[in-house]
């Protein structure tokens, strides 16, 4: 293993970056030989008998029923459908361990604070004490095991970020706005919209909207794959304008150079936006792999005749 090069700005600043060979990283954990240090991500805990009924109802995730050892995601929507949170975690039997991005960890456990009333759980700052890692799968470790965890290969959140962009999951607060309902980032397949929303687990605030969208319409935006051209030598910011011709087509996300794709990114594009259009963002020519088809809403409407 190399020496660490850290992030020195943006969400990740702080951990590493890459340990000199990012293309070799990636490959190892694609294959899962690698893990992750995510030890600046939030970590909280939910706590006490009501905590699975308790955020089954606040959340778009179902966690009644949620087996010991099963990491799941959900979203905290606004009345409109909007995301405004977004926690992952898993139960362990008695508590349910769980984090978020870097900076949202204030305004999500002040919202779940007001949200508890007669329930029976508690809510705990524990970002002191533990830390996100990938080894396996996510997993929040004491941060006392935090060397022992991550062991002798590891791999950067470059690596991380690289097959997250390539595999079209979306990082909420970077490829979202304020505006982004989750039929825009998510393809529905069975019972659910993507990794957060089950489909099925019955009411919950913004539920309305997630619903409407997924069966009777079609998303205002979608989220696209875009590949980047490499001449240029950089990437677009997150936020950029992604123009079709002369024409503002949607806003950039996160990008990074992908071992055998080369530079990709995520992009949130007007559904009106033709698929095969080419694109550019901040002066970068891009062309489009679709992630959300922009008439998903008509597949959606046969099956329920």
């Amino acid at each position: 293993m190399g020496r660490a090069v850290l992030n020195d700005s943006g969400p990740d600043a702080g951990v590493p970056w890459h340990y000199g060979d990012p293309m070799r990283e990636q490959r190892w954990l694609a294959a899962g030989e690698a893990n992750v240090d995510l030890s600046h991500r939030p970590v909280f805990t939910v706590s006490g008998p009501d905590r699975l009924a308790w955020l089954h109802a606040l959340t778009s995730q179902r966690f009644e029923g949620l087996a010991p050892g099963v990491s799941t995601t959900a979203f905290v929507l606004d009345p409109n459908g909007r995301i405004e949170h977004v926690l992952g975690g898993v139960d362990d039997g008695e508590v349910f361990w769980a984090h978020t991005e870097p900076g949202h960890l204030g305004a999500l456990l002040e919202w779940l604070g007001r949200m508890v009333f007669a329930s029976r759980v508690e809510l705990a700052d524990r970002s002191a004490s533990h830390a996100l890692v990938i080894a396996g799968g996510p997993q929040v470790v004491a941060r006392r095991d935090l060397e022992s965890v991550l062991g002798d290969r590891r791999a950067g959140t470059w690596a991380a970020e690289a097959l997250r962009i390539a595999a079209g999951q979306p990082r909420i607060f970077l490829d979202t706005d304020e505006k982004t309902i989750p039929n825009e980032v998510a393809v529905p397949v069975a019972d659910r919209l993507g990794a957060a929303v089950h489909l099925e687990k019955g009411c919950y605030r913004g539920q309305e909207t997630v619903a409407r969208v997924h069966t009777l319409g079609r998303p205002p935006r979608r989220l696209t794959l875009l590949h980047l051209d490499g001449s240029e030598e950089r990437l677009p910011e997150v936020g950029a304008g992604v123009l079709a011709g002369e024409r503002v087509a949607g806003r950039m996300g996160t990008s990074a150079i992908h071992h055998e794709l080369g530079p990709i990114g995520l992009a949130l594009l007007k559904r009106s936006t033709e698929v095969d259009a080419a694109l550019s963002a901040a002066g970068v020519a891009a062309s489009q792999e679709v992630v959300v088809d922009p008439d998903v809403g008509l597949h959606v409407r046969p099956r329920l005749g």
